[in-house]
């Protein structure tokens, strides 16, 4: 009815009943059986980014609700549509504190856009439609619905619903007129693109306005493929870390126009790249929901709209002349292409060199996907993703994304390469979905970064507590014979030239193949090293 294709899961005795209903589906609709409910939540999540529909996800009561929650918190803070089931106790033992027994309205409440429960059979299409319908409009989210048992197996006669739609803003003529005045005052113009809601149609409509106009344009954290990055007005990512000469360019401009993104810590280098709450340049801020606008920042020009209607709206306006930063432009996207180099780095396997060689050697319409820690920033700094959704990642920070992601990413695109990495701590957070990729004969490459600890914590760790060590060190097993436990090729590369031929087998394997990077400790991030932060920390503390 509402078209969706594929629905994630662990089983669990509380919606036998659906279980029972997808064997008449599944034909059309295939229920994916995960290892962990965390990862299934992930892989709807991927799913929500990568289409634009709702991902969906079914759970079981108490424990596997609260397994999944990782992925609706994701969902949440990357505004992608999903809609998670969850299997409740019937209504004859609510409020008893029954087996595995949760209020999920209150449990879900900050969580979701809508939480519901849905209590008579004769409502499943109403809450389903509604389910949809809150998922894909305005600024996309999550939908968590309840369903007790007594309910799934009760029969009713209900009136059906048609597919769902999405609803959105326009941008009034009055907005873009404004615009266009502001654009053709700036002197150092900026145009940052982040956020959901977008498809190719809108990157293309973007990109029609960006290249009329001559204009440098930048994405936010972890939405680098919203603009080609081999283009020449792609000028970088405002994420963790930027290039210096990036983050300069963005406190210097005097116009920002800032199409989609919330403006949220990661993006705003915790809110110092521009200051709250009134930017010192002109902002223009383009969201899809009207809570976003005005949050944080204070702008010139607030625009409620969703993205493929204000780029449409962009690509019809008529190019300003003259274009006073055309020569700015043409030196940003050269900045930008001496910072994708790869810098020397400690050890023998260089991240930023295998980063930079799969650049070269995948095709434009490779999916990426990572999970989170500072292994993920080689990825962000020397990848090239190729435009719209080649790049699966999770603005929330959530680790164990990488591995779950790349699944659903290779179910939905199975002629794609599809590469997903890893940290070591954060690959044993969902790498047990290893398995799914087995059973689906989904074809992943998974990368391993493995230094032996948690990066991102000791990195900081070593910052604000030098030389005492607690809480960060890790034990790992061997992530390329774990691969082949699983019926996965697996390789362990432990020098930067072993890599290229390692890769070629991989992709010779006939099935899903893991290679594990060993990294140097010290190679903590691409622009210092461990050492280097804690004789800072030291001569800090004097």
């Amino acid at each position: 009815m509402h078209g969706a294709e594929f629905a994630f899961g662990v089983p669990g005795e509380s919606y036998l009943a659906v279980l029972d209903a997808f064997h008449d589906t599944r034909e059309r609709l295939r229920f994916i059986i995960c290892r962990q409910e965390g990862g299934a939540a992930n892989m709807a999540e991927a799913y929500g980014k990568l289409t634009g529909q709702p991902g969906i996800c079914f759970v079981t009561r108490g424990p596997g609700a609260a397994n999944a929650t990782v992925g609706v918190h994701t969902a949440r803070q990357d505004s992608t549509p999903l809609i998670l089931f969850i299997g409740q106790v019937g209504n004859d033992f609510a409020e008893r504190e029954a087996f595995q027994e949760v209020d999920y309205r209150r449990s879900y409440g900050q969580f979701a856009k809508w939480v519901a429960q849905i209590d008579r059979a004769d409502r499943v299409p109403e809450y389903v439609s509604r389910a949809f319908h809150t998922a894909v409009s305005g600024r996309p989210g999550p939908v968590v619905l309840a369903l007790p048992e007594d309910m799934l197996t009760s029969t009713a006669a209900a009136s059906d619903t048609a597919r769902y739609q999405r609803a959105a803003a326009h941008p009034g003529e009055a907005d873009l007129h404004r615009l266009r005045e502001m654009l053709e005052q700036a002197k150092r113009p900026f145009v940052l693109l982040g956020g959901s809601d977008w498809n190719a149609e809108a990157c293309a409509d973007i990109r029609a306005f960006v290249e009329a106009n001559e204009l440098p344009v930048g994405t936010a954290f972890r939405r680098q493929d919203l603009y080609d990055n081999r283009l020449p007005n792609f000028v970088g990512d405002v994420g963790i870390g930027p290039s210096p000469k990036l983050a300069a360019r963005v406190k210097e401009c005097d116009l920002l126009i800032a199409i989609g993104p919330r403006l949220d810590e990661m993006t705003t280098g915790g809110y110092t790249l521009i200051d709250v709450p009134r930017p010192k340049p002109a902002l223009v801020h383009v969201h899809p929901g009207a809570e976003v606008l005005g949050r944080v920042y204070q702008a010139d020009l607030l625009v409620n709209s969703g993205m493929p209607e204000f780029a449409r709206a962009l690509r019809a306006l008529a190019p300003v002349a003259p274009r006073a930063w055309r020569g700015a432009t043409r030196t940003a996207r050269a900045e930008y292409e001496e910072w994708i180099r790869p810098e020397p780095a400690p050890g023998a396997v260089h991240p930023g060199e295998i980063v930079a060689f799969l650049r070269d050697r995948l095709p434009p319409e490779t999916i990426v996907t990572n999970g989170a820690g500072n292994f993920a920033g080689w990825v962000h700094r020397h990848y090239c993703y190729g435009g719209f959704r080649t790049e699966l990642a999770p603005t929330s920070g959530a680790m164990g994304y990488g591995v779950p992601s790349a699944i659903a990413a290779k179910l939905v695109h199975p002629d794609r390469p599809v590469v997903s990495f890893s940290g070591d701590g954060d690959f044993l957070m969902c790498g047990q979905e290893l398995a799914t990729a087995m059973q689906y004969d989904a074809r992943v490459l998974f990368i391993v970064m493995n230094n032996g600890m948690y990066g991102t914590i000791r990195m900081h760790q070593e910052r604000e507590y030098p030389q005492r060590v607690s809480g960060t060190e890790l034990r790992n097993p061997d992530f390329a014979a774990l691969a082949r436990a699983y019926g996965l090729h697996g390789e362990t590369v432990e020098r930067t030239a072993d890599f290229a031929p390692a890769f070629e087998r991989a992709r010779q394997a006939g099935t899903a193949a893991l290679i594990e990077l060993r990294i140097d400790p010290e190679a903590i991030t691409t622009r210092t090293t461990l050492s280097a932060i804690r004789a800072a920390a030291l001569k800090k503390k004097g």
